[in-house]
């Protein structure tokens, strides 16, 4: 007799559906976005990124579906090789002869058109090591003293990131590890005198070079320097501003006309808005608030705190890089360089978001991980309560044993 399948849950399908209209939306605009830019520099007939696009997302697809249908297990013991992985990825960027620099900036392993930014695979390793560490420590946050292994950790990814300089993708990784620890239970005043050291450190890197300070003083006023640092945030402006309510239609846009930088990739809601106007972004806002409801869903009713704390972390992960990009864009937020999620074209950005949904489907369909807690020794020893929970395990022994002994000779 075949065995029935069990129907998913909402929050699957809504994860399911909201991911494949993100990806058709994300097809259709680095098309039209990016067309104009590879007639005009002679880099083909106008669909060379949308078929990187298509093909970067055809893989996304399979390792999400591979991912979301296989058991979790498996995912705490690779945590620690990616990890790892990361770490020297990211220190072998930094060397003469491996990273690949773009734009003055060395983000990138590989060489022609293949590469990858570990980055990007290093935001969802640290969110699988925070996960597997707050799940096998669950008392790790009842002393601020014991979140050094994690500090460490994340901290010296961020520094590795920021050195790039990529401090877009720091801040990602600052947001989500942030949301990750109030999930786990993290009290709010811990965490606003870490998001208050936080903000004064990002400050101080902020103004610790020139380039970095002009683009603090553009995001400012950006009109005033409009025709320098100002430029990009100034043309991503006036896209938003000319598409009105309803857009100048689908392709249709000017600023892609070589006046927009990366009008493909960091910048493609300025074209959003332009083509299809407020309509347009607030279409994309809304499936990202179904990707948010869905995934705090499926967090909140997962099994076990591994899975709980997996499901929380990766959906932090989306809703942060997506808001600061949105943020950006709208000229809230310093340029930053964070592509938004699943439409921006970006190989590596693409396919490690798309395996963080797998994870979050996996969870969502019932994917649990049992580990086994590691008691806080340490604590409970420093006030004695270890030792006085075992003197008397060790006398009920003894009086058991003694008692049984004289029975058996009875």
């Amino acid at each position: 007799m075949a065995r029935r399948r069990h129907p998913h849950s909402i929050e699957h399908n809504i994860l399911i559906t909201a991911t494949l209209c993100l990806l058709a939306a994300g097809a259709v605009m680095v098309f039209s976005a990016s067309s104009a830019r590879s007639l005009l520099s002679g880099q083909g007939d106008g669909t060379t990124f949308l078929i990187r696009y298509v093909g970067y997302g055809a893989v996304g697809v399979v390792l999400m579906q591979i991912i979301a249908r296989r058991g979790l297990e498996i995912v705490p013991r690779l945590t620690g090789p990616l990890l790892i992985g990361s770490f020297v990825a990211l220190v072998l960027v930094k060397l003469p002869g491996f990273g690949v620099s773009v734009n003055g900036a060395r983000r990138w392993l590989g060489a022609g058109p293949l590469v990858f930014q570990p980055s990007e695979v290093m935001k969802l390793a640290l969110v699988l090591y925070a996960a597997k560490l707050l799940a096998e420590r669950p008392k790790v946050l009842h002393r601020w003293q014991n979140l050094g292994p994690l500090g460490l950790v994340a901290g010296g990814a961020v520094l590795l990131v920021a050195s790039q300089p990529d401090l877009g993708t720091a801040l990602v990784i600052c947001f989500t590890m942030a949301a990750m620890l109030v999930a786990a239970g993290m009290p709010v005043r811990w965490l606003a005198t870490a998001g208050g050291v936080g903000g004064v450190m990002v400050l101080l890197y902020a103004m610790s070079a020139s380039y970095r300070r002009d683009r603090l003083m553009t995001f400012l006023d950006p009109w005033a320097h409009a025709g320098n640092e100002g430029f990009q945030s100034v043309q991503g402006q006036i896209a938003i501003g000319s598409g009105g309510l309803f857009g100048r239609g689908l392709g249709q846009s000017l600023q892609k006309n070589l006046f927009l930088p990366e009008a493909h990739t960091d910048f493609i809601l300025a074209i959003i808005g332009e083509e299809l106007g407020v309509v347009g972004i607030c279409g994309v806002l809304f499936l990202y608030g179904l990707v948010a409801y869905a995934g705090l869903r499926v967090a909140r009713n997962a099994r076990g705190t591994y899975a709980k704390l997996l499901a929380a972390g990766v959906t932090s992960l989306f809703l942060s890089q997506a808001m600061l990009n949105v943020f950006t864009v709208l000229g809230l937020a310093p340029l930053t360089g964070v592509p938004l999620p699943f439409i921006s074209y970006g190989s590596t950005n693409l396919i490690v978001l798309l395996l963080g949904m797998g994870l979050l489907l996996n969870v969502a369909a019932g994917g649990n991980v049992k580990l086994q807690a590691v008691p806080d020794v340490s604590g409970s020893r420093r006030d004695g309560s270890h030792d006085r929970d075992r003197r008397r395990r060790d006398s009920r022994a003894r009086g058991a044993g003694a008692g049984g002994g004289r029975r058996a000779a009875g």
